[in-house]
């Protein structure tokens, strides 16, 4: 199966962090690897969502987060290719580091 990927505006958003709001995988987060129109992208997460098979997936059912994975954009960029495993990494990377934070603020949420 060939996949056409629109390059024309896309580098902005290949390698950006998204997490699904609706749908099977509905909670979960991917990475854009791919563009097809200003409707649809193509998600893969590296685990159940695999780089040879994405999930074509339409962007008003996914929350744009604010991260975009450097190594995940310029591997794309570059070959425009990327491997599962830096899916993987970049994913667990941010969640490790920013949705742990994000708990931890709601702690407190500013007040004594």
């Amino acid at each position: 199966m060939v996949i056409a990927v629109v390059q024309k505006n896309s580098g902005s958003l290949l390698g950006q962090m998204v997490r699904i709001k609706q749908g099977r995988e509905a909670g979960q987060y991917a990475i854009i690897i791919g563009v097809l129109d200003d409707q649809f992208v193509l998600l893969a997460d590296g685990e159940k969502r695999k780089t040879n098979r994405p999930k074509k997936k339409n962007l008003h059912h996914v929350e744009m987060v604010d991260y975009i994975s450097p190594e995940v954009q310029n591997s794309l960029l570059e070959t425009g290719r990327v491997t599962n495993g830096k899916l993987r990494f970049a994913i667990t990377t941010f969640i490790g580091k920013v949705v742990t934070d994000l708990k931890k603020g709601d702690l407190h949420d500013g007040e004594r």
